[in-house]
């Protein structure tokens, strides 16, 4: 079935560019900051798979998309490699070349990951028939945090927002909406297969998230969490009703961590007999590391806002939820007192592996 989708598929421009695909791309990637490692490619069809294919521009939208084309022959691919960080990234060219050459691109809409930006005008520009698929769609964001600047911050048309929506899972719901549509247009007679399995997984799978998180605030013994990463983390506050207190105050997880912070950060330590922080994986661990020398604080663990993935989570193939309650709700049970780190652990050795973890 699969076979016979492609060869009644028209020839089309991307076709065309798939031959001379280096040239259209000339001057494309702007500053590339290292070379593209090979694609991530993650489903469930078969590897000789010759049907519609869809990329992602970010990990968090790559998983709900297989999982929204599960049971269809449509593919989904991560172009972010695993161990990085899916906001900073500079890719070059030939993942340009590889969203040219899908059926479908889901991004997370303008003006958060540039590469991602600079493909869609090419896209738009060339009349390339790449269907692209906005999971930010419709989705209402929250204001920046008082501590930025709303006039150098913020997403696209809305500046001065927050727009890291998907770490709350009533949004994220809507994000799984846009992209089953998105799919239902490029593969329409999977339609129903692509929203059925978006209607399953948001009742089954962001729902209960949502509630399991709900829970671990509602009984925390604090209403506030020294993060010692960037400022990622506000809709789950919220959405929860928690002070997430991020060391670094602007929204790229390379931002610099000023002495101002790190006094700051030691004063909400103190006044908040707080005992245990957070810290992001995928950023440095400096900053966690002064904290844990020079406060009361005893250690720190793992948070991460679903931007990027570690090899051995590829290798076990976890996704959104996986991460979830692997890694961000045990460190919410610690840091907000609810339980011991040994307590909170989901499985044997996560405090050896997490505590006052080193860097990838």
């Amino acid at each position: 079935m699969l076979s016979d989708f492609r060869n009644k598929r028209p020839v089309t421009r991307r076709d065309a560019l798939r031959a001379g695909g280096a040239t259209a791309l000339a001057g494309l990637a702007g500053c590339t900051a290292l070379p593209s490692p090979p694609v991530e490619a993650r489903n469930d069809s078969d590897d000789e798979n010759d049907g519609p294919v869809a990329v992602a521009s970010f990990f968090s939208f790559f998983d709900f998309g297989r999982q929204i084309a599960d049971g269809s022959p449509l593919t989904v691919e991560n172009l972010v490699p695993a161990g990085l960080h899916g906001h900073g990234w500079e890719p070059n060219a030939s993942i340009t070349q590889r969203i040219i050459e899908a059926d479908a691109f889901v991004h997370v809409g303008e003006d958060f990951q540039p590469w991602a930006d600079r493909a869609i005008q090419t896209i738009k520009g060339d009349n390339i028939d790449t269907a692209l698929i906005n999971a930010r769609k419709d989705i209402d964001l929250v204001d920046l945090a008082a501590t930025l600047d709303r006039d150098e911050e913020g997403v696209g048309a809305q500046r001065g927002k927050d727009p890291h929506f998907w770490l709350d899972p009533r949004r994220a719901k809507q994000s799984v909406d846009n992209i089953a549509d998105g799919f239902a247009e490029v593969v329409p007679e999977y339609a129903d297969v692509f929203r059925e399995n978006a209607e399953t997984y948001k009742s089954e799978v962001l729902d209960r998230i949502d509630a399991d998180y709900e829970a671990i605030f509602d009984r925390a013994e604090r209403d506030i969490v020294q993060l010692a990463a960037h400022n990622a983390f506000q809709y789950i506050g919220v959405r929860y009703g928690v002070r997430m207190r991020p060391l670094v105050t602007n929204l790229a997880a390379s931002g610099d961590v000023k002495p101002a912070d790190i006094r700051e950060a030691e004063a909400v330590i103190r006044e908040n007999d707080i005992e245990y922080i957070a810290n992001g994986v995928f950023e440095s661990q400096r900053p966690a590391q002064q904290l844990v020398r020079e406060t009361a604080v005893e250690a720190y663990f793992p948070v991460t806002p679903y931007a990027g993935v570690r090899e051995e989570w590829v290798e076990e193939n976890w996704g959104y939820e996986e991460i979830a309650y692997q890694i961000n709700m045990p460190t919410f049970e610690i840091v907000v007192g609810n339980k011991t780190p040994q307590e909170a652990a989901p499985s044997e050795g996560w405090v050896e592996q997490w505590r006052n973890f080193k860097p990838i």
